[in-house]
């Protein structure tokens, strides 16, 4: 049972993953793993899942969900989720601001937490089994990095005036998918397919319809991937944490400072740094030691850095 004097610091840990979601090129994922919840957090969301699988299709409905229910670590959910909704509702302006007024300073601090974030899946790889060939876990962790790198400068970032309900909708089921995949920033997404402005917007502004079709098609991306991803961290923890690490190197390719014509419009080329380059640099090396930081203070709080169990 998760302690209650953890409180604050899950609602703390809620509210940065909430101001990682509004991120361009940043995963709630990563902050997830960063500060030490991420596998407790989709363990616990698959087991409210199973609950409402097996309340609908049984057998033994009530039991079964009960079970389900109690093995959920809500003393961790509920202030994760509160801290996540605090952020959304309260920085949502802000942020916007911050990434589309000073876009190579918002780039330099997520680039250094990001960066250095790389570490965190890395220290959690479990042992290889002696029968895995040499080059499965670098091919895993390469075609990762090269898939992340590449989808990131796809991003069109022409932003849709008006869109339809559908599209919100389909963009939020496939953006949630996002949030529980380090390296993966649902953010980019909605910036890719040109919904971040709108929804930002939308959030800041109250609209309502909007928020409530978006936050449907949360609920069906998340209950039909978080299934998924608890499968494979469970029997193929290694290769699924390499595969992170890679997405989170590739993704670096959208939070380099200093890009031709990218805005809140998108990802340009990446370029030699220019002005300002003084700000950037020191913001991505305190957004490292931020990180460096907390990895300390997990690892001296006593959580392993790695898995004994002998994994894929």
């Amino acid at each position: 049972m998760r302690s209650p004097l953890l409180l604050p610091l899950d609602l703390l840990r809620g509210f940065l993953i909430g101001m990682a979601e509004l991120v361009p090129g940043v995963s709630g994922g990563t902050v997830a793993l960063v500060t030490g919840v991420y596998d407790q957090l989709i363990d616990s969301a698959s087991h409210v899942l199973s609950a409402v699988r097996r309340l609908v299709t049984g057998p033994d409905r009530w039991r079964a969900a009960a079970a389900e229910v109690r093995r959920t670590d809500w003393l961790l959910i509920v202030p994760v989720l509160v801290g996540m909704g605090a952020a959304l509702l309260s920085v949502a302006g802000v942020m916007e601001a911050f990434v589309t007024e000073r876009p190579e300073h918002a780039r330099g601090l997520f680039l250094g937490l990001v960066a250095v974030s790389i570490a965190v899946p890395l220290r959690m790889l479990p042992r290889a089994p002696s029968d895995r060939p040499g080059w499965h876990d670098p091919a895993a962790f390469l075609l990762a990095t090269v898939a992340a790198f590449l989808l990131v400068g796809l991003a069109s970032g022409r932003e849709v005036d008006d869109p339809a309900l559908p599209l919100v909708f389909g963009a939020a089921a496939i953006a949630i998918c996002a949030l529980v995949v380090p390296g993966v920033s649902g953010s980019f997404f909605l910036l890719a397919v040109g919904l971040y402005a709108p929804t930002l917007r939308a959030v800041h502004e109250r609209e309502l319809t909007y928020l409530a079709v978006f936050a449907a098609g949360m609920l069906v991306g998340l209950a039909s991937f978080v299934q998924v991803l608890h499968w494979l961290l469970h029997t193929h923890r290694r290769t699924t944490l390499l595969a992170m690490a890679g997405l989170m190197l590739g993704s670096l390719r959208a939070l380099w400072p200093w890009q031709t014509d990218a805005d809140e419009k998108g990802p340009g080329a990446l370029v030699a740094p220019y002005d300002p380059w003084a700000g950037p640099v020191l913001l991505a090396v305190a957004g490292g030691l931020v990180v460096l930081l907390l990895i300390v203070v997990e690892q001296r709080r006593g959580h392993p850095a790695r898995d004994p169990a002998v994994r894929r």
